[in-house]
C-alpha cells in the first residue's frame, strides 16, 4: 500500500485547474460578459457536476443584479428575443443541451456554450462559445492527470464563473456590498 500524499495531490490538482484557466483565450471573460450583459433574462444549464457549476454561475449573476435562472427550476421564465441560454457541454455532446439549445434558438434567444470541445455539435449550435481547454470525460483516457474524468473542466468552469461575476460587477459599477445585499437571508 502506497503512502497517500494529500498535499502533493492538492498542489497537482490546483495546478491542473490553474493551467486550464491560464490557457483561456485572453478575451474569454469579456466575451462572456458581453453576452450576459446584453441579455434581458439568462437561463443556465448543465448536466451532472457541470450543472452544479452552472447553478453557481446563475446564483452569482443574480447577486450581480442580473435576471438569472436555472433551467429546471419551477420559477424559470420562458426565453425569447433578447434572452440568453448559457449551457455547459464540456465533452461537447449532451442530448439535453442540444435539445435546449434548439428550443432557445427557435424562441429567438441567443445561446452561449461553455465547452472543452470547440468543434462539437453543442459548440456549433451556439451563438458564442467559451472554450475551457481542460480534460473532460471525452478525453480522460488519453491524458495523464491527477483529477478524475471531467473534474478539471468542472472546477475550471466554477472558477471561470466567479471571474465572470467579478467582471460583471466591475462593468456594472457595483461594490462587493451591492452583491452581498442580494444574498439570501433564508439560510
Amino acid at each position: 500500500m502506497s503512502e497517500f500524499d494529500q498535499a502533493g495531490l492538492a498542489r497537482a490538482a490546483v495546478s491542473e485547474v490553474g493551467a486550464a484557466l491560464a490557457a483561456l483565450a485572453p478575451d474569454t471573460v469579456e466575451q462572456v460578459c458581453d453576452e450576459l450583459l446584453a441579455a434581458q433574462r439568462i437561463a443556465c444549464y448543465g448536466v451532472g457536476r457541470e450543472g452544479l457549476a452552472m447553478r453557481a454561475l446563475a446564483m452569482r449573476l443574480f447577486h450581480c443584479g442580473l435576471d438569472a435562472h436555472v433551467v429546471g427550476d419551477m420559477t424559470v421564465p420562458p426565453l425569447g428575443r433578447g434572452d440568453l441560454l448559457a449551457v455547459s457541454a464540456g465533452p461537447g455532446e449532451f442530448a439535453t443541451v442540444l435539445a435546449l439549445q434548439q428550443v432557445a434558438r427557435s424562441a429567438g434567444a441567443r445561446v452561449l456554450c461553455f465547452t472543452a470541445q470547440p468543434d462539437s455539435s453543442a459548440a456549433r449550435a451556439a451563438d458564442r462559445v467559451a472554450v475551457i481547454p481542460a480534460q473532460t470525460m471525452a478525453d480522460d483516457r488519453e491524458a495523464a492527470t491527477v483529477l478524475p474524468m471531467g473534474s478539471c473542466y468542472e472546477a475550471a468552469l466554477l472558477v471561470l464563473g466567479d471571474l465572470v461575476a467579478l467582471r460583471v460587477r466591475d462593468r456594472t459599477n457595483q461594490s462587493a456590498e451591492d452583491l452581498r445585499n442580494r444574498h439570501t437571508n433564508l439560510e
